[in-house]
């Protein structure tokens, strides 16, 4: 009876353990609010590229599924490159954070490379890679991000009282934003300059610096919306319909897309607008092809699954902050202030909230630069988080307890 009641409390404490394991595997494997927005965003992205490029490939005498697979091509990749980012550790991240900047920096300029560069609509922007393009701006936000947490954390003291501390970086986001604006793209410079402005002030820069650099920057920007093209984009913008079938052709084209849309849309595939009265309908102006199928309601959907991943991505940007993480804190935050930013102006533009940029909408628009650099930014917040559970492990813990313990003997 004795010998039974022994195996009996061994059965009870091996499955008590087992569960206690398979609770911390789960918890310590890829996030599901991370993981399911972004796969639910992928193939909210793969069909209504599909559905949007079916005429502009058959305009120029392509495959009407012609984008539909590259971009699935570009989403294989994106995968491949994202769960590679998920075994490179933020330790070694840290150590290559420096020369970041200047790579960075390098990869804007590369595109001048005479029989290199790809000059296309009047912009210098993207390299030729054999029978791809690759928009270098893109590799180039992620590797200011490296180096910006870098710099957060080695100078996090003096962000805070020096003024200085918090130029530095303005001053690194200057320089690529005239690279950016040789080239032209207004746009990424002004995505860059909202990335690194909003990583000093989540490192806690002074307001009052921040408010200073601000003004340093502005008379920037307007010196360069004063060009000719830009400022009919922004008085176009404010008033599409005074001049419908030139300057304000394309707001006004995504505007009736998105009315046509009303609370449930027209249907999937049955868009009018991107059959050659929108312009750019599988990039730039996806969003309003989407509406117009999808409705408010898909909207909806859609601005849900952004704010959930880009939540998510904060969260786990703060959380790593408070468990003594701060330079895999500063790349979730970099990695989010991003997403949400490029992802809040492409679909302000396409309902007339703001000027014409020519951004793509993350993990949505045709366009494999920025789904390559996306899907690979993506890994590297998983990799933060697998690293903060593990960090966070009760046997990990243990471990360090016991090891501190050890050292004081």
């Amino acid at each position: 009876m004795a010998y039974r009641q022994t195996i009996a409390a061994n059965h009870a404490g091996v499955g008590i353990q087992a569960r206690r394991y398979a609770a911390i595997k789960q918890k310590i494997g890829l996030d599901k609010w991370i993981l399911i927005p972004t796969i639910m965003l992928a193939a909210i992205g793969l069909i209504m590229v599909g559905s949007a490029s079916i005429s502009v490939a058959e305009g120029q005498g392509l495959g009407i599924h012609y984008y539909t697979w590259k971009h699935a091509i570009f989403l294989f990749l994106g995968l491949i490159l994202a769960s590679t980012f998920t075994l490179v550790s933020t330790e070694f991240l840290y150590k290559i954070s420096k020369p970041m900047m200047l790579l960075g920096a390098l990869a804007l300029l590369i595109v001048f490379i005479p029989g290199l560069g790809k000059e296309v609509n009047g912009s210098i922007r993207w390299i030729q890679l054999g029978p791809m393009s690759f928009q270098t701006v893109e590799a180039a936000k992620l590797m200011l991000i490296v180096y910006m947490a870098g710099y957060l954390v080695r100078h996090q003291q003096a962000i805070q009282t020096n003024f200085f501390a918090t130029l530095k970086p303005i001053l690194i986001a200057g320089l690529y934003m005239i690279i950016l604006l040789v080239q032209p793209d207004f746009g990424s410079a002004v995505i860059i300059t909202f990335i690194v402005g909003g990583m000093l002030f989540l490192a806690g820069a002074a307001w009052t610096h921040i408010a200073i650099l601000i003004a340093l920057v502005s008379p920037v920007f307007i010196w360069a919306a004063m060009e000719p093209y830009r400022l009919r984009r922004i008085v176009s913008f404010m008033d599409p319909w005074a001049d419908p079938f030139n300057s304000g052709f394309q707001l006004t084209q995504a505007l009736i897309a998105i009315g046509r849309g009303e609370m449930f849309g027209v249907g999937l595939g049955a868009s009018i607008q991107k059959l050659f009265y929108l312009p750019e309908a599988h990039t730039d102006f996806i969003f309003s092809v989407y509406a117009e199928e999808m409705g408010l309601v898909g909207v909806l959907l859609l601005m849900l699954l952004f704010i959930t991943l880009i939540g998510r991505i904060l969260m786990v940007g703060l959380a790593s902050v408070r468990a003594d993480r701060p330079f895999a804190g500063f790349m979730a935050y970099g990695v989010g202030l991003w997403l949400s930013f490029q992802a809040l102006v492409s679909m302000g533009v396409n309902m007339g909230v703001l000027p014409t940029k020519g951004l793509t909408l993350p993990l949505i628009s045709s366009g494999g630069s920025s789904i390559l650099m996306t899907c690979m930014a993506l890994g590297l917040v998983l990799r933060i988080k697998y690293e903060l559970d593990r960090e966070m492990d009760p046997r990990s813990v243990r471990r360090r307890e016991l090891a501190g313990g050890f050292n004081d003997h």
